[in-house]
């Protein structure tokens, strides 16, 4: 939001969205001062596919990945595993031809004792890993994450 002065009037605040080329290309980070909705009207308007999960039901590895699997429409042989997570997100998705660019939002991350502090970094750096194959690759790849 900003906030601009229309002639004589009093203040009033602008929503200018989010501009995707003012971010890194290839990132993984927390969407704090990013709304969901204006991620999702940016990637539309780049014309890149917008990746969307809401994990607050999740409580465990496998309700995560689960989740996951049912939200980006992986295939079913899908092993829901972090192994097969990165294969997904780099080589299926690769193998399908030539990419607009990716921006994801994985919403409300659990911290819950079965799903705990290691085990949503080890899921955040399959998300990095995905990143860096697809910096490699030259397409753009931001993902965007919160916790419950």
């Amino acid at each position: 939001m900003i906030t601009t002065q229309v002639s004589n009037s009093s203040p009033v605040e602008v929503d200018e969205g989010v501009n995707l080329k003012a971010l890194r290309p290839n990132i993984v980070q927390s969407i704090r001062a990013f709304r969901v909705n204006e991620l999702m009207a940016a990637a539309q308007e780049a014309g890149q596919h917008f990746l969307y999960a809401n994990l607050a039901q999740a409580t465990t590895k496998q309700e995560v990945l689960e989740t996951l699997s049912r939200s980006f429409l992986f295939p079913k042989h899908f092993g829901k595993n972090f192994d097969a997570l990165r294969d997904c997100l780099t080589d299926m998705i690769a193998g399908a031809g030539p990419q607009p660019g990716f921006v994801i939002v994985l919403e409300q991350l659990p911290m819950t004792q079965r799903f705990d502090k290691e085990v949503r970094e080890t899921l955040l750096d399959v998300f990095r890993d995905a990143a860096d194959f697809w910096y490699e690759q030259g397409v753009e790849f931001r993902v965007f994450y919160s916790f419950l």
